[in-house]
């Protein structure tokens, strides 16, 4: 038996301009356009390989060791797309074997939780999306392909690149402007990073599909949003960007987040998706900004309750005297930090003259571990395969 395969890795991105509410759910079209930073895939990534041969009897979906359902129409879509472009492919060239025929063998892990506010379903369907036009050998770009993405998950079209993104929501009917395209690389403003306070990995109670749906439906306060506040602030977030303002493009973030949270809230019935302790951390980090008097963090919250916590290389050991201080017994540090680091920002703190009553020490009972990231890079093609190529089968 020949197999076919391919393997690919796949970031999370996190947005700093949130993409909340559909015009059409079918394809996945957004009410607006949205900006995400990507995340490094050395701490958060999806693993992806995709298999096919003319022996297997039927699509396969293998999740972090466990079968899964792949009959869900999201994901039909998107193979389906994927298998028409193939197809279109063979139609011009009888030399090619006829993949786009064959069932497909799919295997995917993650190395964080899924389905706990950090995107794991972006990554995931960037993975498979993109590890499946690998084993097509499509030829489309990063764009054409982050459409397909988008109708499995739609801020997945996002991870199809690396840096800094814009998911352009389009105004055709049919989607086809409605794409992701990258605002700036990685390398071109690579002293981002990014701190996630991980408060819980427990699977949130409203999806954000659902909750989508309802802030549209009911939310006074969302059409404000979609109509006046994203747009103005799109360009001022991806000038920032571009032109590497950091206090701007952490203000907007910051106010952007508060919004989308606030049409949850104002949505009916309310939509809680932060906690007690998500909303103490966003005080802690004003504390801190007020302090320095300057801003070297932001935080921002997707629809989950954990924190992500923007900031610049040059300014790490100011902002980790202070969330280290909180944060320093919680996993994670030891994967960044020596000792000697560590007990460098705990002298930081001490030499600082910050008020000892100002500080929330119940803070760090609310957050279960700590993952220190930066910005990073779009999927890769890897030779690290889930498949046996023998068998077609997940690895044992």
């Amino acid at each position: 038996m020949t197999v076919y395969t391919a393997s690919v890795t796949a970031p999370v991105n996190i947005a700093t301009l949130k993409y909340w509410g559909k015009r059409d759910t079918k394809l996945n079209l957004p009410t607006n356009s949205s900006i995400s930073v990507t995340l490094s895939q050395d701490d958060l990534r999806t693993l992806t390989s995709a298999a096919t041969a003319p022996e297997f009897e039927r699509d396969t979906l293998w999740l972090n060791g466990e079968p899964h359902s792949i009959d869900n129409e999201r994901t039909q879509n998107c193979l389906r797309d994927l298998r028409q472009l193939r197809k279109e492919m063979e139609s011009k060239d009888a030399s090619l074997p006829t993949l786009s025929q064959w069932k497909l063998h799919i295997v995917s892990e993650n190395n964080f939780p899924t389905a706990a506010g950090l995107a794991s379903s972006a990554a995931g369907f960037a993975a498979l999306v993109s590890a499946i036009a690998k084993l097509y050998q499509l030829p489309q770009s990063t764009s054409e392909i982050s459409r397909i993405a988008r109708k499995g998950s739609g801020s997945a079209c996002r991870s199809l690149f690396g840096g800094y993104v814009a998911w352009e929501m389009g105004k055709a009917e049919d989607g086809h402007d409605s794409m992701a395209v990258q605002i700036a690389d990685s390398s071109d403003w690579p002293q981002m990073k990014a701190c996630v306070l991980v408060v819980s990995d427990i699977k949130k109670d409203v999806s954000s599909t659902q909750g989508m749906q309802l802030t549209v439906a009911t939310s006074e306060l969302f059409k404000e949003r979609i109509e006046h506040v994203v747009p103005k602030r799109f360009e001022v977030m991806r000038k920032a960007i571009v032109e590497k303002d950091f206090a701007t493009f952490a203000k907007e973030t910051m106010m952007d987040s508060n919004s989308f949270h606030a049409t949850c809230l104002d949505s009916f019935p309310p939509i809680f998706y932060m906690n007690d302790t998500s909303k103490r951390i966003i005080s802690w980090c004003h504390t801190i900004n007020q302090f320095y008097g300057e801003t070297i963090v932001a935080y921002t919250f997707d629809a989950g309750p954990n924190a992500v916590l923007y900031y610049l290389a040059e300014n790490e050991s100011k902002l980790f005297a202070f969330i280290y201080k909180l944060f320093g017994s919680v996993p994670g540090w030891d994967k960044k930090f020596t000792t000697e680091q560590l007990e460098a920002f705990n002298h930081q703190f001490e030499s600082s003259n910050f008020t000892a009553r100002e500080l929330d020490l119940e803070l760090q009972k609310g957050v279960a571990r700590v993952i220190l990231t930066q910005v990073g890079s779009g999927p890769q093609e890897t030779n690290e395969s889930l498949i046996d190529a023998k068998t077609g089968l997940p690895k044992e």
